[in-house]
């Protein structure tokens, strides 16, 4: 209960259902049961590596939330702050299966979802204070305004006591009011992280900039000590507030499963490797590995490597 953790993240998990075969998500006929969500997956692909992770979040006292509870206990994540909440449903979801590295259609049916009455209720202060670096998403961020309210005092109470945040903007415009309201909303997060990991596209939006460069001084120069911007089949670029810049070539991948998940494989890398105290180029190349390895299987984190996986493949 009191032992000390690598990392604590918030978020939503959602019981996923992939087609088996590709088409129309209306034509299909059996689905394979997974688990989804993006914090959820960092928290996985982080304690397979060996770090200790806590996840915080609500469930349903349904058997969806008792799926997510067990596959918690199966990788091995610290659930002690998960509250299983008999007043709102777990959210669950539909997945098409995608061909040629295509991607997949997800149907998300998680309003009013146990996850989306977070609020700064669940933030137990202990608990974080354990930990020595917090991952925040834009997804959890996204949920509702309560949510919201939680990460960002959980970043404030961990950025003040001198702990480590990163900051995946991870972006889902369809949750928010408007986009000026997501733009606002997930800067000031980012503001308060460490290391924040945007998609090029993601960047562009919330920084108004065109060139990888402009998009990473923009959160530099508001007190961010690096930014890594995923670059699609380029790979991936960063710059650091100590001036360190450079790109970091993709891993080819001949065959393409499914890109859902890749980001949560990159910031899985990322992260660990500069926990670990590797450079910059390093974090990159493993956070490009893992992403790879992430497009490879059909689930969002079927292919998120152990430490052995991990050393024969990089």
């Amino acid at each position: 209960m009191h032992n000390a953790l690598d990392v604590i993240t918030i978020g939503e998990a959602m019981a996923m259902f992939v087609a088996t075969e590709p088409g129309e998500l209306a034509e299909a006929d059996a689905f394979i049961k997974r688990i989804a969500g993006a914090e959820l997956n960092v928290a996985t692909g982080l304690a397979r590596l060996g770090l200790n992770v806590s996840w915080v979040s609500r469930v349903g006292s349904d058997s969806f939330g008792r799926f997510v509870l067990s596959s918690l206990k199966k990788e091995n994540i610290n659930s002690e702050s998960v509250t299983v909440d008999a007043r709102y449903p777990t959210g669950f979801q539909l997945k098409s299966r995608a061909e040629n590295g295509t991607d997949p259609i997800v149907e998300y049916f998680r309003k009013g979802s146990a996850a989306s009455h977070l609020s700064c209720d669940d933030f137990d202060a202990a608990t974080f204070t354990r930990a020595r670096h917090l991952h925040l998403s834009g997804v959890a961020a996204a949920l509702s305004a309560s949510a919201y309210d939680l990460l960002d005092h959980a970043a404030s109470t961990m950025k003040a006591q001198g702990k480590t945040i990163s900051f995946d903007p991870n972006l889902r415009p369809v949750l928010w009011k408007s986009e000026a309201e997501m733009v606002e909303k997930l800067n000031r997060l980012a503001f308060q992280a460490d290391w924040v990991l945007p998609g090029l596209k993601e960047a562009a939006i919330l920084t108004g900039q065109s060139t990888p460069e402009a998009m990473a001084d923009f959160y530099l120069e508001r007190g961010v000590k690096a930014v890594v911007i995923k670059t699609g089949a380029d790979g991936a670029w960063f710059k650091t507030a100590a001036g360190e810049q450079g790109a970091v070539a993709a891993v080819r991948v001949d065959n393409v499963v499914d890109t859902v998940g890749a980001g949560d494989g990159f910031a899985v890398g990322v992260i660990s490797a500069l926990l670990e105290g590797k450079s910059f180029p390093q974090a990159v190349a493993r956070g490009n590995k893992i992403g790879s390895l992430a497009i490879q299987v059909p689930g969002d984190s079927e292919g998120l490597p152990t430490r052995a996986q991990l050393a024969e493949t990089f």
